[in-house]
């Protein structure tokens, strides 16, 4: 198999332009939580090319400069139109590439990343082209290296986007033309590197003939002696961009919002009453909280998580024949759950049509949701039910979704049951209905609502035994004191 040396850094040597992919491997898909439908694209500047050995700059002040290995393909011949089973036989080579960018600027391109992705040397190449005559596209490794230890490492059987699609699609509107590089996408792995780091990243070809190897690619990351002027965008982050750049939560050491449900807590609201709960919100002036109108169609289950909001717009019929068929936003919501969510529903309080049906409601329960809740009808009543995941709804209607709605957005605000729902929003619900929890406000009024739960069994045993109301509900006087020395005995 040939391969062959070749520095794409000199002058000559640049393509005339370099497309880059967003997202492709499964493994980067699952850790950003998005579910492309087709391949998004990005343009880098050919003044980024670098070769093996380049020193990366991180502008004095920044904190987010992140490695992105990546497989290149290099267009051979002219390549308009094509179709997709053809797409592969425009490319000529591959090689190694690593889509360095600073999330620091994100927030400057608008999605463009112009700023963020094409800072000199942010596109390193190299060191040598694997001829990609013989080769299976659906073989190839990419792996990347940060001081000597393995971070990510990946092959292309699973790629969403194979290789043949994006040269199909690129070709639509413009030519690819020969020495096009084309980056493919970066699997889970891609973190943020200090200065001092070094980064390496290798594309081969282990189970062709001789395994060809691109070698490695090279980039020693070095702080940077300037500062960004302030006659341009500066530098801002926030902790969604330090998650997305270090690839976790916990690699950016943030602290994970879901962390709040801790097994003691859980055990807490497990003996509150959703009543007792919407009781301590409006001891906090909080009375519009509780999501009115659905009723459970699993009764005697209480269900507890975070908000995955989902909202449905009035159907029209020229938006829904743009966004009702397919892979749209009803189905990527329940294909994108994550353990412990709870779908949340805005469909207006529109009864008259199903917004649910059984095999969505399996999805959601097999990606780990806890309950779907929603103000509008379900379909397929019986199946659902059988799925055995706690549904909330507003009754049974045989319509389907189009009849009333168009699906639209999903991890937005909505309005579910006449209450504002967020992403992340505690969701409790019992057979007395649904509240909805602030993250910040949930331990205190679960601490609260849980003490009044203790004191409200204790009364009602005092008024089986025969007791009067009048001082005991709530206690007060000798029956508080009385209760005080119930719980400081209990707690011994």
């Amino acid at each position: 198999m040939n391969v062959t040396a070749f520095d794409f850094s000199q002058k000559q040597n640049r393509p005339g332009k370099i497309v880059a992919l967003h997202l492709n491997y499964p493994s980067r898909i699952e850790q950003r939580g998005r579910n492309p439908k087709f391949p998004g694209y990005f343009l880098k500047a050919t003044s980024s090319i670098a070769a093996t050995g380049a020193t990366i700059e991180r502008p004095a002040g920044t904190e987010l400069l992140a490695y992105e290995g990546e497989i290149a393909l290099i267009i051979g011949k002219d390549a308009r139109r094509v179709a997709p089973e053809d797409g592969w036989s425009y490319v000529s080579g591959i090689t190694a590439a690593n889509d360095w960018g600073l999330y620091d600027l994100r927030h400057a391109d608008k999605g463009s990343n112009v700023k963020n992705k094409s800072g000199d040397n942010y596109t390193p190449l190299g060191p040598a082209v694997i001829d990609a005559k013989g080769i299976d596209p659906a073989q190839l490794r990419v792996r990347t290296w940060v001081n000597g230890d393995v971070v990510q490492d990946d092959t292309t059987d699973d790629l969403v986007f194979p290789f043949g699609q994006l040269i199909a699609d690129l070709s639509q509107m413009m030519t690819l033309e020969e020495g096009d590089v084309i980056l493919t996408g970066t699997p889970a792995g891609s973190s943020v590197a200090q200065p001092g780091d070094v980064v390496e990243v290798e594309v081969d070809a282990p189970q062709a003939d001789g395994a060809p190897t691109t070698g490695r690619l090279v980039s020693n990351v070095k702080e940077a002696d300037f500062a960004l002027a302030a006659y341009g965008h500066g530098p801002k982050v926030d902790d969604v961009q330090r998650e997305e750049a270090w690839g976790s939560k916990e690699a950016a050491g943030l602290q994970d919002p879901r962390a709040i449900l801790t097994d003691a807590l859980r055990e807490k609201i497990s003996q509150t009453a959703v009543a007792t709960i919407v009781a301590n919100m409006r001891k906090r002036g909080i009375n519009n909280c509780t999501i009115d109108g659905p009723t459970p169609m699993h009764p005697g289950r209480q269900i507890l998580g975070f908000a995955k909001t989902l909202r449905y717009v009035p159907n029209r019929e020229d938006l829904f024949k743009k966004h009702g068929g397919g892979f749209n936003t009803q189905k990527q919501a329940m294909d994108s759950v994550q353990q412990d969510d709870i779908v949340v529903m805005e469909a207006r309080g529109e009864k008259g049509t199903g917004t649910l049906g059984d095999v969505l409601a399996m999805r959601a329960k097999v990606r780990g949701a806890n309950a779907i809740i929603t103000d509008g009808g379900v379909r397929d009543a019986a199946a659902v039910v059988d799925v055995d995941i706690p549904v909330y709804s507003n009754g049974n209607h045989p319509a389907v979704l189009g009849r009333r709605h168009v699906p639209w957005e999903m991890n937005g605000t909505i309005a579910c049951g006449g209450t504002t729902v967020q992403p992340n929003d505690i969701i409790i619900g019992d057979d007395d209905g649904v509240v909805v929890v602030p993250p910040e406000l949930l331990v205190e009024v679960i601490d609260d609502s849980f003490e009044q739960e203790q004191q409200d069994e204790w009364v009602y045993e005092q008024v089986k035994n025969g007791a009067a109301v009048d001082g005991l509900f709530p206690p007060t006087g000798e029956w508080k004191a009385k209760y005080e020395a119930y719980r400081a005995d209990k707690g011994n």
